[in-house]
């Protein structure tokens, strides 16, 4: 089975891109969801983040369900969305790790418009993330195989991701 991960800041486009993907038949699940991730604290560089929405604590992967997941192999492609502090953990066991990004311009305009998830719309979290973008998505860039701008259209999106699974 092929594993692959879709990460990046919020406001990239992984929601939207995972869900295309289960939408054409694909087993593509998107790990920023109760089911695989969960508040949890947060401690060294990482609690060092302003978090606007609780100190020291920050959005997790839930790992015995992530690896769960990840061991399965009921289907021939997984593509697995999300980003979190502990996903270093499990980035071996995909078979590419592809970059989501956007132009900063871009990420704002999604978060303030979103309607699938309030998380962006306050001021502070919005400086938040241009800051995760400077300072976590350069370290995603060096773990990423890949990258993709999702400015462009979704469909050129989706073409690219699915050239990676082709045999």
């Amino acid at each position: 089975m092929k594993r692959i991960l879709l990460t990046g800041m919020s406001g990239t486009g992984k929601t939207t891109v995972i869900s295309e993907l289960a939408a054409r038949g694909y087993k593509a699940v998107d790990a920023d969801c109760d089911e695989f991730s969960e508040w949890g604290e947060v401690t060294g560089n990482a609690a060092t983040l302003d978090s606007p929405v609780e100190v020291d604590r920050d959005w997790v992967w839930r790992e015995d369900r992530v690896q769960g997941l990840l061991s399965t192999e009921e289907t021939d492609v997984l593509f697995l969305s999300g980003c979190a502090e502990n996903m270093q953990k499990f980035l071996s066991q995909f078979d590419h790790v592809v970059l989501l990004s956007a132009p900063a311009d871009v990420i704002v305009e999604r978060l303030r418009t979103r309607t699938n998830n309030q998380y962006g719309k306050h001021p502070d979290e919005i400086a938040r993330v241009l800051g995760l973008v400077e300072t976590v998505e350069p370290l995603l860039r060096r773990a990423a195989g890949h990258e993709i701008d999702t400015s462009a259209c979704l469909e050129d999106v989706i073409a690219i991701l699915l050239r990676l699974v082709q045999p």
